[in-house]
C-alpha cells in the first residue's frame, strides 16, 4: 500500500507540475475588519447590543478575534502566509472617539502605528481601509450617512490618518462596500438599521461617494506628491444572470442598480448616475407622486469632484445570483439578499451551484470572470484591485478542502479574465486571515484561513488546510501549488 500510495502521489505531483502563475508583479494578501472592542461608541456597537435579535446568534463583537491584543501573533500567521500585503481597516472611533478632529485617541493612534511599522519590517506592506462600516455613534446621532455634512467630517477624519501613516502606507481604500453601508443598513438589516430603502439608501450613496471623492482629493493634492500612494474605494460587486432570456433586458437594470451606481459617477468618462438606472427611477418617483427623483441628482462640481477619483478599481466579489421579475405580490427580499424592490426583481440561483453557510451566498467560479470583464467593458483598462474573495462554512473542520477548491477555481477565473479578456488585475485578496464576527451571522458562518476558538479567552488560531494552500499559492503564484498533492494525500 506504501508504494501504491508513492507512486499515486508522484503522479499528482507530476501533474501539479503544469504550472497556472499570475503574472510577475501580481500581489497576494489577506484581510480582516476593524470592528473591535475599547473605543468610541460605533453604530455596530449600537445595533448588536440594542437589537440583539438581528444577529442569527445573538452575539456581538466586542472582543471578536481580538486582534487588538494579538496583533504580533497575526503578524507572525501573515508571515507564515508568504503574503505581500495586509488588508486591515482603522476604526473611525478607535481614532477619533467623538467622530472628530478635536480628540484623537493616544492609544488608538499608537495601536495602528504599531500594527503598521510590524508589518513593514516583516516585509508586508499595510492596505488600509479607512471605514469598513463602523461609524461612530455621535455622527449617526447628527444623521449619519443621510446627512450631506458627513463628507466634510470623512474628510477630516481622513487628514487624521493620512498625517498619522502616510509616509508609511501606500495602498488606501477610503470605504469599504458602499451598498451594504447603504442599501443594507437602510432596509433595517445591520447597522444603522434604518428603513429607508429608496429614499435614504440613495442619499447615503450620494453621500458615501462623496465622501470617498473628497478624501481622494485630499491626498491627491496633499499627499500624495510627498508620499506617493494609491487611493480608491472599494465595492461589492455580485455578478447577476437572467434567470431565463426573457429577463435580459431586465438583468441589465439590475447592473445598473447594484453595480454601476457606485462605479459609473467615479470610473466613466461621463461620470454621474448610471442614465437607464436615473430614468428608471426618475419614471417611477413621477408614477408614485413624487415632486422630484428619490435619485438625488449630482451639482456640476459633485460630478467634477468625483470623476476620476481612483488610482484603482477595488472589487470584493462572492458570488452570482439569477435574476426573475418578482411576481404580482410576492414580497422581495433586501439588496444583495432576495431582491431589488425597486425593480420589483426576485434573486434566485441555479440548482448546481453549491450552497454555503451564507444564505445569499452560492458557489460559482465563472460569474467572476464575467463580472471583470463586464467592468473592462464598462470603464476600460482600469488597474483592478481584488479586496475581497473567499467562502464561508461552519468553520468546525481544519480540513477545509472545499475552501481551497473556492480559490482554486475562482483563481483560475481570474487568470482567464487577465489572460483571455485583458483584465488588468493587480492584486487578489483572501477575506478573511481569521474567523471573525460576520456581522448578522455572528459566529456561525466562518471566512477564516485560520479557525479561531472564540470561547477561549486566548482566542486560540489554528491554520487550516486553506492556510497552507494560499502560503503555497502566495511564494509560487500558482494556482496549482500544492493543491492536487494535498488533495489527493487527504483521500488516501
Amino acid at each position: 500500500m506504501d508504494c501504491m500510495k508513492a507512486v499515486i502521489i508522484g503522479a499528482v505531483l507530476s501533474v501539479a507540475a503544469a504550472e497556472r502563475r499570475f503574472p510577475a508583479g501580481f500581489k497576494f494578501g489577506t484581510a480582516t475588519a476593524s470592528y473591535q472592542y475599547d473605543k468610541g461608541e460605533s453604530i455596530w456597537d449600537r445595533f448588536v447590543h440594542s437589537r440583539p435579535e438581528a444577529i442569527s446568534d445573538r452575539s456581538t463583537g466586542d472582543v471578536a478575534c481580538d486582534s487588538y491584543n494579538l496583533w504580533r501573533e497575526d503578524i507572525q500567521l501573515l508571515e507564515d502566509l508568504n503574503v505581500d500585503f495586509y488588508r486591515f481597516s482603522i476604526a473611525w472611533p478607535r481614532v477619533l472617539p467623538t467622530g472628530f478632529p478635536n480628540r484623537v485617541s493616544e492609544d488608538g493612534a499608537r495601536y495602528y502605528g504599531d500594527l503598521i511599522d510590524g508589518l513593514l519590517a516583516r516585509g508586508i506592506e499595510p492596505v488600509v481601509t479607512l471605514y469598513h462600516w463602523d461609524l461612530p455613534q455621535p455622527l449617526q446621532d447628527l444623521g449619519g450617512w443621510a446627512n450631506p455634512l458627513i463628507s466634510e467630517w470623512f474628510a477630516d477624519y481622513a487628514r487624521v490618518v493620512y498625517d498619522l501613516y502616510g509616509d508609511r502606507v501606500k495602498t488606501w481604500v477610503t470605504i469599504n462596500e458602499p451598498t451594504v453601508i447603504c442599501d443594507i443598513g437602510y432596509d433595517g438589516l445591520v447597522a444603522p438599521g434604518l428603513e429607508s430603502e429608496g429614499r435614504g439608501s440613495y442619499l447615503c450613496t450620494k453621500h458615501v461617494l462623496l465622501a470617498h471623492a473628497k478624501a481622494y482629493r485630499l491626498y491627491e493634492t496633499e499627499f500624495k506628491p510627498k508620499h506617493q500612494g494609491q487611493v480608491s474605494l472599494t465595492n461589492q460587486l455580485m455578478w447577476f444572470e437572467p434567470e431565463t432570456e426573457a429577463e435580459a433586458e431586465l438583468t441589465e437594470l439590475v447592473k445598473a442598480l447594484s453595480i454601476d451606481r457606485y462605479c459609473h459617477p467615479i470610473f466613466s468618462g461621463a461620470g454621474g448616475w448610471p442614465p437607464a438606472l436615473e430614468r428608471h427611477v426618475a419614471e417611477k418617483s413621477a408614477a408614485e407622486g413624487e415632486p422630484r427623483s428619490r435619485l438625488p441628482p449630482f451639482t456640476g462640481e459633485e460630478l467634477h469632484l468625483l470623476r476620476g477619483s481612483y488610482d484603482y478599481l477595488g472589487l470584493n466579489h462572492y458570488t452570482t445570483r439569477t435574476v426573475r421579475r418578482a411576481a404580482a405580490g410576492e414580497a422581495v427580499g433586501t439588496y444583495l439578499f432576495d431582491g431589488f424592490r425597486e425593480l420589483g426583481v426576485a434573486l434566485g440561483a441555479r440548482p448546481e451551484w453549491p450552497a454555503t453557510m451564507s444564505h445569499w451566498f452560492m458557489v460559482h467560479p465563472e460569474g467572476f470572470r464575467a463580472l471583470l470583464s463586464y467592468v473592462k467593458r464598462q470603464y476600460g483598462d482600469v488597474p483592478v484591485f481584488i479586496l475581497e474573495n473567499g467562502l464561508s462554512d461552519a468553520g468546525t473542520d481544519l480540513d477545509d478542502q472545499p475552501r481551497v477548491d473556492y480559490y482554486r477555481n475562482y483563481l483560475e477565473q481570474v487568470l482567464l479574465a487577465i489572460e483571455q479578456d485583458g483584465v488588468n488585475v493587480v492584486g487578489y485578496t483572501a477575506w478573511s486571515l481569521l474567523d471573525n464576527f460576520e456581522w448578522m451571522d455572528g459566529y456561525q458562518s466562518r471566512f477564516g484561513l485560520h479557525h479561531v476558538d472564540f470561547s477561549s479567552p486566548l482566542r486560540t488560531r489554528t491554520a487550516r488546510r486553506s492556510a497552507r494552500y494560499y502560503a503555497a499559492l502566495a511564494r509560487t503564484k500558482d494556482i496549482h501549488a500544492e493543491y492536487e498533492f494535498h488533495k489527493m494525500a487527504a483521500e488516501l
